[in-house]
């Protein structure tokens, strides 16, 4: 029974992560709209690199991107909390019961590496060469996050076993 606490409660630690995370970025969105400007305007990657034709310069363009990532947050938050609920439902069942009460957290988990994988590292750092930024350059955070989220979704993805029940 205390696999299936500590699975429950990592993959809780995640969802109370993102709540945190949609809080600040509705609470404070002027900020870190400001991250999201400057990595797509490129404006302080190496001078003079040859992939400033990427840049986006638009105010609209921004937005739309700010508010895609706070809306995939969102998502996430939403499928993680439901997710633990399921486990929770499922905390006395048999081990196939609650390994079938892990997809939503799957689904909440999958959407959050995607977001670190995808956005930020593929998108910001490769496509808008964030690594050059000395102070716009939020790599190593979604590594972090990359890393502690692949950890939980591991963890959670062990089948469970009758006699853990």
């Amino acid at each position: 029974m205390i696999l299936r606490w500590a699975k429950i409660a990592l993959a809780a630690a995640v969802a109370f992560s993102y709540t945190l995370v949609v809080f600040d970025n509705l609470t404070d969105y002027g900020s870190n709209y400001q991250f999201v400007r400057h990595v797509l305007m490129m404006d302080t990657t190496i001078p003079g690199n040859h992939g400033m034709w990427r840049a986006i310069d638009s105010q609209a363009i921004h937005t739309l991107f700010y508010a895609s990532i706070i809306a995939w947050e969102i998502a996430t938050c939403f499928l993680l909390w439901w997710g633990v609920v399921r486990l929770m439902r499922a905390i006395r069942g048999s081990a196939r019961e609650f390994d079938r009460a892990k997809a939503v957290a799957f689904a909440g988990l999958t959407l959050s590496l995607l977001m670190w994988l995808v956005a930020f590292l593929d998108v910001g750092g490769e496509w808008f060469l964030m690594w050059q930024s000395p102070s716009w350059n939020g790599e190593m955070a979604a590594a972090r996050e990359f890393v502690v989220v692949g950890i939980v979704f591991l963890i959670l993805q062990q089948r469970e076993s009758e006699i853990d029940s």
